[in-house]
Parts: C-alpha cells; structure tokens; sequence
C-alpha cells in the first residue's frame, strides 16, 4: 500500500476517541517528518477528498501543513486557498488544539498566498474564524490576531478589524506579536478616524516593556506623535515613567522630523506648518505618513476654530475665515459644518447674513442611553481591577519573581534601622 493512502487510512480509524487522537497526533509527527510527504502536494486535492475537515481535523491539518511547507505560485495558491478556508470553517477546535503550531503554520500561509494573489480580502474572513478557534479565551492574545489585522488593513476592511480590538488582552506568548497587535490596530482605528482609540494602541506600543528598541516601535511613535496632534493639538516627548528606558532615550532620535512638525504645530502659525511639511513631503511619504500629516495641518484649522468658541459667542464667517487663514467663508463654513456633524463644536450658522452662533454642550448626562453607559464603564473598571488583583497575586507567589526579587534585595541589619530611643516619663 502507498504510504500516503495508508496515513490516510490510520488518519480515518483514530480520529474518534481522545486515546485514538493521542496515537494518531504521534503517527502523524512521524510521517510528517518525512519530507517526501511534499512531493504529493500537486495530488493535495484529491487525498484530502478522502478525509472530512470537521471529523479528522488533526490529520487534515497535518497533511495539509506539510503540503503547502514549500513556496507556491499562483496557480498553485488557486488551488490551496479554498482547500485551507474551507477546512478553517469546518474543523473541529478540540483537534486543533492539538497541535496549534500547525494551525497557525497553515493560516500563515493562507495569508501570504492570498497576498500573493492580490486578493487579501479573501483571507479576512477565515482568519478571523481562525483566530476565535485558536484561542483559549478572549484574554489571549494568539500570533494569528496581527495576521488578521494585517489583512484587514491590506484590504481596508477597517471596521471588521474592529471586532477584535474592544478584547482586554491579558495573556501574551511573543512580543513581537503584542507590538504587531498594537500597532495594526492602531492603523485600523486611524482608518476609523478613532483618533482617541488608536492613541491607546499606539502609547502602548511605545510604552511596551523593550530591551532594545524595535522598528515596531519607531514606527508607532511617529505615527503617536501624529495622532497626538490630531487629537488633542499637543504632543509631549516625555514618556511615562514606566516606559523603557530605551524607548525614552532613543525614540526621539528616529523621529526628529516628527517632533519637529510638532514644535511647529505648536506655534498656532498654519503658513510655517505648511511649509515645513512641504519641505519634508519627502520624508513623510517614504514613511507613508504623508496622508495622516496632512490631516494633521487640516485638524490646526480645527483647532483654531475650537478656540474661538472659548472667545466669543457670535462670529461672521468672514472673520473665521480671516482669523482662522482660511481662503474663504465658503472654506469656514464648510469646516464648521464638519466641526459639528463630527461633535467637535456645537453651533448654528445663519445662512441669512453669514454668521455663526456657537452653543453650549446639550448634553445633560441624564439620559437612559447614557445612563447605561457610565454604568457600563463602571463595570468594566471593576471587573479590570479585580483581574489586576488576581494578577498581583499570582505575581507574588511565583518562585522566579519571587527568587529574583530575593536577589536583588538588599540584606539590612537592624542597626541600619533609626530606632527611637525610650524616654522617661
């Protein structure tokens, strides 16, 4: 008999009980282990055929890993992309679980060969169910979570990126796959125009413990600094104390260009921040930053107008345009009428003689919608404290920590100590 029809055969008889998947899971790191199993993957079709994806996901898995381990081309990633969703949709989670290298080897090449085939949104939906069937809680961050955010991106499926950024990750196997995760969500939230949001991912990128500074990380802190000043008008270089110390000696010397912009920023002056991101353009664009920075130079308009309202109640359009260093009223009255679609400014424009009245926040923070939202924040604080005192308490019961702390401590005798002396009464 063939060798590969008798796996198939071990494959179809021991994929019922747990007992049975154990024997097979070591058959199958056996076989596997033969390269030749790579000369069949131009027959993959017609031996997976014989084996269903949801009853013998294990040997399914195997198979298929061991098929596609090798560069494909074109035609031949025609071939395996609906072989490898189809089997992602059907297979069975307890099996996978097995073996999970395999798993995330197999949808890592689904990636690369829907991106070869121009076609990244093919592999959104299947890595997503990928991603859900890997994970062993919401807590948990997989290394498929920054594939999946990758393709969205590569696709500009921005919102269904979303779906997996509202988690609270608590668990984390490699770094690399945390800076990703942060990092491509910090993009997709950009592509949101969830400025505030993307300003989370990206300080916690820069903020991540580091032991040498990462390109992960330079990447993001231009990208922070940008956002900063889309969102708030203001940048600080001081990173909190309990960034790296390598990130806060050396992320300031990959970003000058940056910091710069926000120096500039800073002086209100809307001609020289122009002009600087004019000189720059260059810079800017082999980053491919140049569409968030000149969202940048549109947000000082913004900003500009946002502190009129602190000024005054009433104000023509001609007088924002002039203030402001807009072209004309039609330019001020289209940024004012966009300040207000997106909340930033509350205000009524007479279209009558041209002026603008700007109004106070209507919100009277007690409606029912909003109501359910404290309260839903409030419970979201409570359950993140309870899990950083489980956390905190793991922390210090764990022999390393605990050994190491021990190290590092220093012995004191009791006379180091200032004692208060006895007094007479």
């Amino acid at each position: 008999m063939d060798p590969m029809e008798a796996l198939i055969t071990q494959i179809q008889g021991l994929s019922s009980s747990a007992a049975d998947l154990s024997r097979l899971h070591t058959i199958l790191k056996q076989a596997t282990a033969d390269v030749s199993l790579r000369s069949y993957s131009d027959h993959l079709p017609s031996l997976l055929s014989n084996l269903d994806p949801s009853l013998h996901s294990l040997g399914f898995l195997f198979i298929l890993d061991a098929s596609i381990a090798s560069p494909v081309s074109k035609p031949q990633a025609e071939i395996f992309v609906p072989i490898v969703t189809t089997f992602i949709a059907a297979c069975s989670v307890e099996q996978i679980q097995l073996a999970p290298d395999k798993f995330v080897s197999v949808c890592k090449k689904l990636k690369d060969q829907v991106v070869l085939l121009e076609a990244p949104i093919r592999g959104v939906a299947p890595m997503l169910t990928a991603v859900r069937k890997l994970q062993v809680s919401t807590e948990r961050l997989t290394p498929l979570h920054p594939e999946f955010l990758l393709l969205c991106l590569l696709s500009k499926c921005y919102k269904t990126g979303l779906a997996i950024l509202d988690d609270d990750i608590f668990e984390v196997d490699q770094p690399r796959d945390l800076f990703l995760f942060f990092y491509y969500g910090g993009m997709i939230c950009i592509g949101q125009k969830r400025f505030q949001k993307a300003l989370d991912l990206l300080h916690n990128v820069v903020t991540a413990p580091m032991s040498s500074l990462n390109a992960i990380a330079v990447e993001a802190y231009k990208k922070y600094i940008l956002v900063s000043l889309i969102r708030h008008g203001q940048f600080s270089t001081n990173l909190p104390k309990y960034s790296s110390s390598v990130a806060q000696r050396n992320l300031k010397n990959f970003c000058q260009p940056y910091i710069e912009l926000a120096n500039s920023y800073g002086t209100g002056k809307i001609a020289e921040l122009e002009e600087y991101v004019q000189t720059n353009t260059h810079k800017f664009e082999s980053d491919n930053n140049l569409g968030l920075v000149k969202q940048v130079v549109s947000s000082m308009y913004k900003r500009n107008i946002q502190r009129l309202t602190q000024t005054y109640l009433t104000l023509s359009l001609q007088d924002i345009a002039n203030t402001v260093q807009l072209n004309s009223p039609k330019d001020a009255e289209m940024h004012v009428l966009q300040m207000i679609q997106d909340g930033e400014i509350y205000a009524m424009i007479n279209q009558k003689d041209g002026m603008v009245s700007f109004l106070e926040d209507p919100e009277q923070y007690k409606t029912c919608e909003m109501i359910e939202h404290i309260d839903s924040s409030i419970q979201r604080v409570m359950a993140l404290s309870r899990k950083l005192a489980t956390v905190d308490e793991q922390i210090s019961c764990d022999p390393i920590y605990l050994s190491k702390v021990g190290r590092e401590r220093q012995r004191y005798d009791f006379d180091d100590f200032d004692v208060p002396q006895k007094f007479n009464i």
